[in-house]
């Protein structure tokens, strides 16, 4: 099914979303560094099974508006999706799903709003809940120095990411997701963060102190949890058991042979797993 471009306005913002079906609202959010394209797998199947798929590019990221607040905290973003649920003509029967800095928006929607959600789905990202965890592991620590050099607020990260091209940008994506050459899709994202206000906003994020409402409060609905066995950015070991932290009737999954961007490496065995739980 085919996938097409729009623009609608939520929150205050001109957002520009990927879209494909019609029926109950799938909201997709992705993280960082990526874009809406990310989901060009999951949209077409979603649709598919009868659903109205909807990828926005996140608040910042072309060509969607960049905030004139500066406002990139947690709550912002769960803001966002709640907003886009509004206008996208979204009702009880909608499902959220959400990768990297899209599930910590996913998790906080979810508690938010409860009522407009019925099923979510995370990938990459495990609850708040492990975040002591993540923070306590030597090993995990070296993994996030990019959050430490992200939040310097003296444009020190906007100047090494922005060089070369948005060289340092290929170098996570290869950490994080060993062996997986993303090609075109890369050079997409970097069309969406090439201006410097946009890649100001995508580290924006990092720099927010984070809505401990948004960030804290569990998700009521039955959550499907994705984990790649190889993900360099937060390492499988530490969130093994993670549906324990979610609400009853959750589930985790870890998918072999894949990284930190584990729907783009193995699409197949992903989108089963999502339609089958949002279904």
């Amino acid at each position: 099914m085919a996938v097409r471009s729009a623009t609608v306005r939520a929150n205050g913002l001109q957002f520009g979303v990927l879209e494909a079906g019609s029926g109950p609202l799938a909201l997709c959010l992705h993280g960082f560094p990526d874009a809406a394209y990310t989901w060009r797998h999951l949209l077409p199947v979603l649709a598919g099974a009868g659903f109205h798929a909807v990828a926005p590019f996140m608040r910042g990221y072309a060509p969607t508006a960049v905030p004139a607040d500066g406002a990139y905290h947690l709550g912002a973003l769960v803001a966002d999706a709640v907003a886009l649920h509004e206008v996208l003509g979204g009702d009880a029967n909608a499902v959220l799903i959400g990768h990297d800095w899209g599930a910590e928006a996913a998790y906080g929607a979810a508690a938010f709003a409860p009522d407009r959600w019925r099923r979510l789905v995370t990938l990459a990202v495990p609850p708040a809940a492990l975040d002591e965890m993540l923070f306590s592991d030597y090993e995990q620590l070296k993994r996030f120095f990019y959050l430490l050099m992200f939040r310097d607020p003296a444009g020190f990260a906007e100047m090494v990411v922005a060089r070369d091209d948005l060289a340092f940008l290929d170098k996570l994506w290869r950490d994080w997701s060993p062996g997986f050459q993303p090609g075109e899709h890369l050079a997409r994202v970097k069309d969406c963060l090439r201006q410097p206000a946009n890649l100001a906003a995508a580290l924006g994020y990092y720099r927010a102190a984070a809505d401990q409402e948004a960030a804290g409060r569990q998700a009521p609905q039955p959550t499907l949890y994705l984990h790649g066995a190889r993900d360099g950015c937060i390492g499988v070991d530490l969130v093994r058991g993670a549906e324990r932290l979610l609400a009853p009737s959750s589930r985790m999954l870890v998918i072999d042979e894949a990284g930190h961007f584990l729907h783009l490496e193995e699409p197949g065995q992903v989108n089963g797993h999502i339609l089958g739980w949002v279904t």
